[in-house]
């Protein structure tokens, strides 16, 4: 389930032996765990930490470092909004360089994402079953279709209270598919392009995004499900980092403040063994393209 590195410098030189490893254990739905790979903060980026400035009508802070925006924050001054917004782009750039040096076959494929900022505590959040973390899910957005593209994220834990980030994970993507996917109906025709019509989605909804926001939502209302599938827990310490594919592994966090986490998204062409992407392993239970 994870595979640990001895790794402590964001600017680390992999083998090609290490690199052929992550790439592997990666795709077959493993998470690459660095116990030992702390993102630093300056005395005053440490005084960020706190969830007064987290809008409480948004699930994270936001940062998209294609435009230098950020959002869902609150009760910053201009200075700390500056801060905040430095502090996200340095994680950004570290983590996708330390993508580029552990998965170089993925480099030139990468598309960014957002960079996340989650300074609330998540066991006392109350959301919809939904938007709920702390359930057993797979990552699929409403808004944001994918088309097939993984998720690949970079979290890690900078709590400055030494707590950890608890998840559970549960069963391989592929049991899960085997287990919803035939109770999950078509979409109405024409539905993808009303969506993006009203603009409620950002992009066309493929079939591939319908399976899978279904799977994500069926899931998270199965409350059977989430007691009795197979699952364990794993703790991340405060200062530890790992990598995960969550379009693939099914997870939850249950405990845990103050992490950064960095979204990269990446074609299924571009892995070093496709058939493991969740696209192909639906593709293949529906017997259909769905994208």
């Amino acid at each position: 389930m994870l595979q640990t590195f001895s790794t402590q410098k964001w600017d680390e030189t992999f083998s090609s032996s290490t690199q052929q490893q992550a790439i592997c254990n990666l795709e077959r739905g493993q998470i690459l765990y660095f116990p030992q790979l702390a993102f630093a903060l300056s005395p005053e980026e440490r005084n960020l930490l706190s969830p007064i400035y987290a809008d409480p009508h948004s699930k994270n802070i936001s940062y998209q470092p294609d435009n230098n925006k950020l959002w869902g924050v609150q009760h910053l001054s201009d200075e700390q909004h500056l801060q905040l917004k430095l502090m996200l782009d340095r994680f950004c750039n570290q983590a996708l360089d330390f993508i580029h040096a552990l998965f170089p076959q993925y480099a030139q494929y990468l598309v960014l994402g957002r960079t996340s900022f989650r300074p609330v505590q998540i066991s006392k959040r109350q959301t919809s079953y939904r938007k709920d973390d702390r359930r057993l899910h797979v990552d699929a957005f409403p808004s944001a279709p994918n088309q097939g593209k993984r998720i690949l994220r970079v979290f890690c834990n900078i709590n400055p209270h030494g707590e950890d980030r608890v998840w559970r994970i549960g069963e391989p993507f592929e049991q899960v598919a085997h287990r919803f996917i035939p109770n999950i109906h078509k979409p109405f025709p024409g539905s993808a392009v009303c969506l993006r019509f009203l603009k409620i989605t950002k992009s066309y909804r493929t079939l591939y995004d319908h399976y899978m926001l279904c799977l994500h939502n069926q899931m998270k209302a199965d409350e059977s499900y989430q007691k009795k599938a197979q699952q364990c827990e794993v703790r991340f310490p405060a200062g530890s980092t790992w990598i995960v594919q969550t379009d693939q592994v099914s997870h939850a966090a249950m405990e845990g403040q103050y992490t950064v986490e960095q979204t990269v998204h990446l074609p299924p062409h571009a892995m070093q063994d496709e058939s493991r992407s969740p696209l192909r392993i639906l593709e293949k239970i529906l017997k259909q393209p769905l994208v």
